[in-house]
């Protein structure tokens, strides 16, 4: 089993679960934020949607340029979400799939213009912001759905709302 391999078994298994919260956010809130510094419900669902696709391919080029980040996208509905998210799924898979264990371990940059930012294997950086990142933004999520009242799904185990064991 390659690392691309084992990358992608814990990304399904993650997007199951990332799609099980999503499907969560009610689209008549998509505007609604916890706070004024925060994102909106939409701004951080279209995030958590793009992310495992737009890290992939960030992670293919080396050296890669700081993305150059601008207003944040809002979703239309939670159909729009999750259809972000199985293209951002499959954009990833196709994108890992056609790494091997030599350019998993490769040395991967980045880099402000002609000044190195950071340098690490492009393993540690897909573990870190493609997957990681990922479950910190989730998590955010569900405490955003949980202030406006949406019952949440089961993520690692049951939630006050939901317990697959029983």
């Amino acid at each position: 089993m390659t690392i691309a391999d084992t990358l992608m078994q814990e990304l399904e298994m993650e997007a199951a679960t990332t799609r099980r919260v999503l499907e969560r956010v009610p689209d008549a809130q998509l505007h609604w934020k916890p706070a004024e510094k925060s994102r909106t419900l939409g701004q951080l669902a279209w995030h958590i949607a793009v992310n495992p696709g737009g890290v992939a391919s960030l992670a293919s080029t080396t050296p890669a340029q700081v993305p150059q980040f601008g207003e944040e996208p809002s979703p239309k509905s939670t159909a729009e979400l999750l259809s972000t998210l199985d293209d951002s799924v499959k954009q990833a898979k196709a994108l890992l799939g056609g790494m091997d264990d030599s350019a998993m371990t490769a040395t991967w940059t980045l880099m402000a213009g002609d000044k190195p930012m950071m340098a690490m294997p492009r393993v540690a950086l897909l573990c870190s912001i493609m997957l990681n990142h990922w479950y910190h933004h989730r998590g955010q999520l569900s405490v955003y759905l949980r202030q406006l009242g949406v019952p949440l799904p089961s993520i690692y185990g049951p939630s006050a709302d939901e317990n697959p064991f029983m």
